[in-house]
């Protein structure tokens, strides 16, 4: 067992964000969270990864509370990526992504040769390694998103969530970094607002709508025309693709 949330909930303003969701998080797997803006897909996903204390529920880690868990253990442990990461200080892409190392490194650690291979790797890993020297300020969306994935990447953890990591990013990319994703042995959970993605990459979904979980199941359980309609209020045709054997949708006028 990994990740787990038992009943959590979360609220702001007298709104309710997230309703008692419980689910588990498969070993090695790809979790998909899916469902209509606003459906509490970001705020399950700060839940999971311990920046935010659900306001009833639990989180817990190998069994055991988030609460219980030094910020820095969970620090090595899980990495996340938010939609919306930006910086005002003029900095470069290998320094951004150097920052991943920082859960591993005491405060008067020096750099090592260790840290620099790594950094090394994911950056070439994201595509970005002749883009290490380019400031922030000078990158495209999809270049500032995929630099957040490499920081990510770089704290080398065992539990990594993605909110939106396709965002801003072209179709190339997209493909690109789910299929990395998909080859690393790490624990994923990732929010995804295209369905015919999440369907391709993704062993799981899970479907929110209005702060609540409405299937949770295999792509093939989850993406039913009946569903998208109730969730997403679009008509579809869903079929199993000749290319991946998995679902995938069309949407009718």
């Amino acid at each position: 067992m990994s990740l787990r949330a038992d009943q959590v909930g979360w609220s702001a303003a007298g709104q309710m964000i997230i309703g008692d969701i419980s689910l588990t998080v498969p070993e090695r797997g790809t979790l998909g969270l899916i469902g209509p803006n606003g459906s509490g897909k970001s705020t399950l996903l700060r839940l999971l990864a311990g920046l935010r204390p659900p306001a009833h529920g639990s989180v817990s880690l190998d069994s055991r509370p988030l609460r219980q868990w030094p910020r820095k253990a969970i620090a090595r442990r899980v990495a996340m990526v938010e939609q919306h990461a930006g910086t005002e200080v003029e900095v470069r892409v290998q320094d951004i992504v150097r920052l991943g190392r920082t859960p591993h490194r005491g405060a008067l650690t020096p750099w090592t040769t260790e840290d620099q291979r790594i950094v090394d790797q994911v950056l070439a890993q994201t595509g970005l390694a002749p883009l290490r020297d380019r400031f922030w300020h000078s990158l495209s969306g999809g270049e500032r998103q995929r630099t957040q994935i490499a920081r990510a990447l770089a704290q080398c953890p065992s539990e990594l969530l993605l909110d939106e990591p396709t965002n801003h990013l072209d179709i190339q990319h997209q493909l690109q970094l789910l299929q990395l994703i998909n080859t690393l042995p790490v624990t994923c959970v990732m929010a995804l607002h295209d369905l015919n993605l999440a369907a391709m990459y993704c062993d799981r979904l899970v479907m929110l709508h209005q702060g609540r979980v409405v299937a949770d199941g295999s792509p093939e359980q989850v993406l039913t025309a009946p569903l998208i309609a109730r969730v997403y209020g679009v008509r579809a045709e869903v079929s199993l693709s000749a290319h991946h054997g998995r679902p995938h949708i069309q949407y009718l006028p």
